[in-house]
């Protein structure tokens, strides 16, 4: 076997998956789907073909022309991180370049979040949804599950008649359903016989463009949505308020694709949708071609959130059509992205909002420089993750450092050259997936003697921060970080000098204030600017990890409730490591417990094992 990816089973070898045809019957009632898929591979093949699954039920795999079986066999115990192999035998005499496998999901897919309607915005109707990144499209059908394979789909969802379903593909139609299309009579367990039933409806829908396994993504739900935009449709659970404030949070998309399309090229997937999740949704969002996830918690009021949009739609260009080859170079995702969000900010927004964005950053990136002190491999760009788990070593260093590398190449050749670098860059990979030499390689081809200017090893290879990083420069962002300073002397700032600040600056702020401070100073903090109570959760996160870090228990009744409340990682990471990292720290520790013991259920599956994982490590 030549592996091509360390979280993958997938053979170097062996062809890729050029496109899936799939037929899918969404089981609420047992929280499964149970699937029937035509594989479609780049060449005619014979012998043992690789394909990744986790938590799958394998039942047949046939021959498309006779339907007659077709030997296979599971790895007898699964990998801890890339779950169980699926050797499929396709007959030498008869090379073949397609088959067909049926299959069911696990109510414990790592990749479905299956929920009650209590546990929804509207309390009426169960919703289920995807997330596939990093390695978790094989837990909803077998797959190569590795970014290396780019590949094109179509699907017929069969779900409950009073739900609809969206999906990162092109929405064909929705309709009764038909006996015996796609490969719905190949359905396992007797589903064939309920394809027709008069409570099922099918939604149909086709990618016509290559796309990496991790960009598969499905919602089913009762949906409503708002137009914002010619190419953009906000989406969102059919509750009072929610689409009505996530229409108004992201009116200004569609400036945000023009400029895109100014800087980086054609916008090429047609339509820029948003769906608004419920909660529990483990990231702020996630740059499904067409139809964008979004996290609640990015809806500020203040078109603030837009931000993240600005980071999914920049992923239009950087991550969707061009991809890291596997997660070893993962910042080439989200370095770039990071860079093209702020670029994307900087003109819809103004400078001082980049900047403040920049600052944000910088902290973060010293900040997980703390985190990795014992593993400096995970404070490099190209990473070495042969037997990690992703999701246990995500962090901003991708997306920080390689921010820093990015902006470090623009400061050298300046602005007007880097555009066009980055243009070129995007036009000559676009629908294809790279690893980091074949950026280097390109860069030093296009900016001959860059490597004499820059150290292009350092900063790719190195641990740790470089030397000519930069820390960004503004009037604004000097002033917040004049006025943390002088909070760590015993002066707060004055309402007059914070009176035009929104949730950015005042996260700023916060994490430019010691991590630990008194309790005191804690609460006449909260008495004079309520940040306990903002409806910012990164100011609001921010500063209830300064109050448990702190010991001041005033606020550990806010801390379990935003614990209940929000699913997203980036606040369950910190909020629950300041609870159990350390020593003497009984009460929080006993608080973390039950806290996760009760609101686990209303997790998704990754940011259960997230949180496992922290107590893992501290407990």
């Amino acid at each position: 076997m030549a592996p091509l990816d360390p979280h993958s089973f997938t053979d170097s070898t062996h062809p890729l998956t050029t496109h899936v045809s799939l037929s899918l019957y969404f089981d609420f009632s047992s929280a499964t789907i149970h699937g029937a898929a035509l594989f479609t591979l780049s060449s005619p093949y014979s012998g043992q073909l690789s394909l990744d699954t986790r938590s799958l039920s394998i039942h047949q795999v046939l021959s498309p022309s006779t339907l007659s079986p077709l030997p296979f066999s599971l790895s007898p115990s699964p990998d801890p991180i890339k779950g169980i192999l699926l050797s499929v035998s396709l007959p030498n005499d008869n090379s073949l370049s397609s088959f067909i496998i049926t299959f069911s999901t696990s109510p414990c897919s790592s990749a479905l979040q299956w929920l009650s309607p209590r546990q929804t915005f509207n309390k009426k109707h169960p919703f289920v949804f995807t997330q596939c990144q990093s390695i978790h499209a094989r837990s909803i059908l077998p797959c190569q599950d590795t970014p290396a394979s780019r590949i094109c789909y179509s699907a017929l969802l069969n779900v409950p008649r009073e739900l609809s379903a969206v999906m990162s593909a092109r929405h064909v139609d929705r309709r009764l359903p038909v006996s015996g299309e796609g490969f719905s009579s190949l359905l396992p367990n007797g589903f064939n016989s309920l394809w027709c039933s008069d409570t099922r409806v099918v939604e149909e829908f086709d990618m016509s463009q290559p796309i990496p396994p991790y960009l598969f993504a499905f919602a089913v739900g009762e949906l409503g949505f708002r137009e914002v935009g010619p190419r953009t449709r906000v989406y969102s659970e059919a509750a009072e308020g929610v689409l009505e404030a996530a229409a108004k949070e992201f009116a200004g998309t569609e400036e945000m694709i023009r400029q895109g399309e100014k800087l980086f090229g054609d916008y090429e997937w047609e339509r820029f949708d948003l769906l608004v999740l419920p909660p529990s949704f483990p990231y702020g969002g996630m740059e499904n071609p067409r139809m964008v996830f979004l996290t609640p918690t990015v809806i500020k009021g203040d078109a603030s959130g837009a931000q993240v949009v600005a980071h999914e739609l920049a992923h239009s260009w950087t991550g969707n059509l061009i991809t890291n080859k596997n997660n070893d170079h993962f910042w080439l995702n989200e370095g770039f992205t990071t860079y093209a969000e702020r670029r994307i900010v900087e003109v819809v927004q103004g400078e001082d909002r980049a900047v403040l964005n920049i600052g944000i950053g910088w902290r973060g990136l010293n900040e997980e420089m703390e985190r990795f002190k014992d593993n400096l491999e995970f404070t490099k760009l190209k990473t070495n993750q042969e037997g990690v788990d992703p999701d246990a070593v995500y962090s901003q260093v991708p997306y920080e450092k390689g921010f820093q590398f990015l902006w470090r190449i623009e400061r050298q050749i300046g602005r007007p050259a880097f555009d066009e670098f980055l243009k070129k860059y995007i036009a000559t990979f676009k629908f294809k997936s790279i690893d980091t030499e074949t950026f280097l390689d390109f860069l030093k081809a296009n900016v001959p003697g860059i490597e004499k200017e820059i150290d292009l090893v350092l900063w790719t290879e190195g641990t740790g921060i470089p030397p000519d990083a930069y820390e960004p420069v503004s009037n604004l962002y000097s002033k917040i970080v004049s006025l943390a300073n002088e909070f760590k002397l015993g002066r707060m700032p004055r309402e007059d000098e914070v009176a035009d600040w929104q949730g950015q600056e005042w996260e700023l702020y916060l994490e430019n204030l010691p991590k630990s401070v008194e309790a005191s100073q804690v609460l006449a903090l909260d008495a004079r600017y309520r940040l306990s109570e903002s409806k910012d959760y990164e100011v609001k996160v921010s500063f209830l990890q300064m109050a448990i870090l702190s010991k001041c228990r005033d606020f550990y009744g806010e801390v379990e409730k935003t614990l209940k409340e929000v699913g997203r990682m980036k606040y369950l990471r910190p909020l629950y490591t300041a609870l159990v990292q350390g020593v003497g720290k009984e009460e929080e520790k006993i608080l973390a417990k039950r806290v996760f013991s009760e609101a686990r259920d209303c997790y998704h599956p990754i940011a259960q094992g997230v949180v496992e994982s922290i107590f893992s490590k501290h407990l």
